[in-house]
C-alpha cells in the first residue's frame, strides 16, 4: 500500500520522522480504551454473544505476555511483501481506564518486500508516575529501494524518476509529560540516523540531487499534542491536534544544519443519519535549511505513491465518510488532495495531486472500536489497495 511505502521508505523516518507515529500507537491503546471504559461483557467474546459475529475483544482484553502481529505490504513502490513481529505487554489491554493504567509495550519485528527492501525494528514504550510521564525508545536498521521524483515541480524527474537505495541505522528516544488531568501532552524527542545513500549507476549525474553517500542526521524535536478521540483505532468522535518543531545540526550529532516543522489536525464526528461517521484530516510540514533530500516532507494520501510528491513545504487534506450499513459491516469513501512547493514566495510553482477511493470495514473488536478492511484508491499516478487495521490516519 502507498502508506506502507512511506513506512518503508522512511525506515529512517521511523526514528527521525515516525517517532511520533510510534508514540501515537502507544496513545492509541490508551485512547481507545478510554472510549470503551465500560466493563467487559460477554459481547467481547469470539464469537460475540450479542450478535454471533466473530469478535477479538475478549482476546485483546485478557491476553498478555506477547501477541504475534502480521501485516501484508501492498505498496506498489516497494512491491508486495509482509511485516510482522511480536508485541510484549506488561498487562491486559482491558486494564486501561480513563487514559490511565496503560500497559508498557515492547515491539520487535521487521518487514521485507519483493523489490529487495527490508528492515528490522525494536521499540519500547513505558509509563511512569501514575501515567504522568511516557517514554519511548526505538531502533531501526533497514535497506529500502525507492524512486526520486524531484522536489516540488520538476518536469524532468516527474516522468523519469531516479532509483535510489536508503540504508538507515537510526535510534530515537522520547519523553512526554501530561499536564494535570487534561488531555494535553508535551515533550521532546531526540533522533539520530546514519544513512547510506546510493543511486542507480545508469542515472545521469546531471539529474542527481545534492547528496552524500554517507551522512548523519541528529536532531531534537519539541512536541505538543491534544487528543480527545473516543478510540485510537477507528474513532467516531473527538479531536487530535499536534504541533512539532525540530532542530537538526552538528552539535546534535548530524552533518547538516536544518529545521523541520509540522502541524496536524484531525476531527471526527457522527452525522445525524444513523451509523454514519465523518472524519477530516489536514496537515502541513516544512523543512528549512540544508535538509537531506530524503528528509524533505512528502504528500501522504491513499492512492498517492509514497515520496512521489516531495517539496521543502507541503500541505494536504483528506476527508472520509463511513456508513455502518449492516451489523458489523461498513462502506467507506474518501477523497483528498495535497500540494508541494519549494519557496513560500513562489507558490505558483506548486505541484499538486488529488486522490480518492472507497472500501469496506468489518468491526473486528467491538469493545475497542477496532474496524479492519480494504481500501482501493485512485490517483493520476496509480491504482492501489490497502489493508487497513484501524484508522488510515493512525495517531497517538
Amino acid at each position: 500500500m502507498q502508506r506502507q511505502r512511506r513506512r518503508a521508505a522512511l525506515a529512517l523516518g521511523a526514528c527521525l520522522l515516525a517517532g511520533p507515529a510510534l508514540a501515537q500507537t502507544s496513545d492509541a491503546a490508551t485512547a481507545e480504551a478510554e472510549a470503551n471504559d465500560a466493563p467487559t461483557t460477554e459481547a467481547s467474546q469470539a464469537p460475540s454473544s450479542d450478535d454471533g459475529w466473530p469478535d477479538l475483544s475478549e482476546f485483546l482484553t485478557k491476553k498478555y505476555g506477547f501477541l504475534p502481529i502480521v501485516m501484508p505490504i501492498t505498496e506498489p513502490a516497494v512491491g508486495y511483501g509482509a511485516a510482522g513481529g511480536l508485541v510484549f505487554l506488561s498487562s491486559p489491554l482491558g486494564g486501561v481506564r480513563d487514559g490511565l493504567g496503560r500497559p508498557n509495550i515492547t515491539f520487535v519485528g521487521g518487514f521485507g518486500t519483493e523489490n529487495g527492501s527490508w528492515g528490522v525494528l525494536a521499540a519500547d514504550m513505558r509509563h511512569w508516575l501514575d501515567d504522568r510521564i511516557q517514554t519511548l525508545a526505538a531502533l531501526v536498521y533497514a535497506d529500502v529501494n525507492l524512486d526520486f521524483h524531484g522536489l516540488g515541480k520538476d518536469s524532468v524527474l516527474n516522468d523519469s524518476p531516479l532509483r535510489y537505495e536508503l540504508g538507515p541505522k537510526a535510534v530515537a528516544v522520547q519523553a512526554r509529560y501530561r499536564f494535570g488531568e487534561s488531555l494535553v501532552w508535551a515533550g521532546l524527542r531526540y533522533a539520530f540516523a546514519a544513512t547510506e545513500v546510493s543511486f542507480d549507476p545508469s542515472d545521469e549525474a546531471a539529474q542527481l540531487p545534492a547528496y552524500d553517500s554517507s551522512s548523519n542526521a541528529g536532531g531534537l524535536t519539541a512536541i505538543v499534542s491534544y487528543d480527545s478521540r473516543n478510540t485510537i483505532f477507528t474513532p467516531t468522535a473527538g479531536t487530535y491536534l499536534e504541533g512539532s518543531f525540530g532542530l537538526f545540526g552538528k552539535v546534535l550529532g548530524g552533518d547538516d544544519e536544518f529545521q523541520r516543522a509540522g502541524l496536524v489536525a484531525i476531527q471526527y464526528f457522527p452525522l445525524p443519519a444513523a451509523h454514519v461517521y465523518f472524519g477530516v484530516r489536514g496537515d502541513a510540514s516544512a523543512a528549512l535549511g540544508d535538509a537531506p533530500f530524503y528528509l524533505n516532507p512528502f504528500i501522504s494520501l491513499r492512492g498517492v505513491p509514497v515520496m512521489r510528491y516531495q517539496g521543502e513545504e507541503i500541505a494536504q487534506a483528506e476527508a472520509e465518510l463511513r456508513w455502518q450499513f449492516w451489523k458489523r459491516f461498513s462502506l467507506v469513501g474518501f477523497v483528498g488532495g495535497g500540494a508541494t512547493w519549494n519557496d513560500f514566495e513562489n507558490l505558483d510553482d506548486t505541484h499538486g495531486v488529488v486522490s480518492g477511493g472507497g472500501g469496506f470495514r468489518y468491526e473486528l473488536a467491538r469493545q475497542y472500536g477496532l474496524h479492519a478492511g480494504v481500501d482501493i484508491a485512485f490517483s493520476p499516478d496509480t491504482t492501489a489497495f490497502y489493508i487497513q487495521v484501524g484508522s488510515a490516519w493512525m495517531r497517538p
